[in-house]
């Protein structure tokens, strides 16, 4: 079962997000801002992280550096979630070391597509 680490500060969203993930069979865990996300991405080694790019104190493009530079967590995907969708924003996700790139309001099924894509690409 894969586990994915959600960092997320709003905890509508990080609820929300992890049941649905629940229900599709993804072991969950979540991280309420990207301080802790970093941290908790060192000590569970998820298969993937969904990080929320607009966090105060650690933001998700710091937090994502911050995980990429441990050589165990280097080839951990991340996936940016955001909702400032502004030109350039992708690939700025990709530069900082995101493998893909999520805009809000999430749409979930096109999430859970990216997700598994990434994931089975991560087992090939």
């Amino acid at each position: 079962m894969p586990r994915i680490l959600i960092v997320e500060d709003n905890e509508e969203n990080r609820d929300s997000l992890s049941r649905r993930l629940q229900r599709r069979g993804f072991e969950v865990i979540v991280a309420v801002d990207g301080k802790a996300g970093v941290a908790t991405a060192k000590a569970e080694r998820p298969d993937l992280v969904l990080m929320d790019m607009n966090m105060p104190e650690l933001d998700g493009w710091e937090a994502t550096g911050q995980i990429k530079a441990v050589p165990e967590l280097a080839a951990t995907p991340v996936i940016a979630l955001t909702a400032h969708a502004m030109s350039g924003d992708r690939e700025r996700a990709l530069a900082a070391g995101c493998t893909d790139y999520h805009t809000k309001p999430i749409e979930f099924p096109k999430l859970l597509a990216q997700i598994e894509a990434i994931l089975k690409s991560a087992d090939a």
